[in-house]
């Protein structure tokens, strides 16, 4: 019978990753305790330093519906300044 793969979200993996540096636990340790593969937690530890080392971030979950939330009321405010501007001209 063959095994699923696993799927995380970016917020657990990043959780993980957390849990690794800051509390100064070694990778197989948090690894074990999160019943997840020692190779992958790794694998995030090093993604999230060399994000970091070269600024690099990734936009999370909530930041990505705040910039579509944003630009469609950024959008919406474009075209009301384009209705008043051509409503002045009009009454001017």
């Amino acid at each position: 019978m063959a095994r699923s793969r696993r799927e995380f979200t970016p917020e657990y993996k990043d959780e993980a990753v957390k849990l690794v540096s800051t509390t100064g636990r070694a990778v197989a340790t948090v690894a074990r305790e999160l019943g997840i593969n020692e190779a992958s937690l790794g694998r995030w530890v090093t993604a999230f330093k060399t994000r970091n080392e070269t600024g690099q971030t990734e936009v999370t979950e909530s930041e990505r519906a705040e910039l579509v939330r944003l630009r469609k009321e950024n959008a919406d405010l474009k075209l009301d300044r384009a209705f008043l501007k051509k409503a002045s001209i009009f009454f001017a």
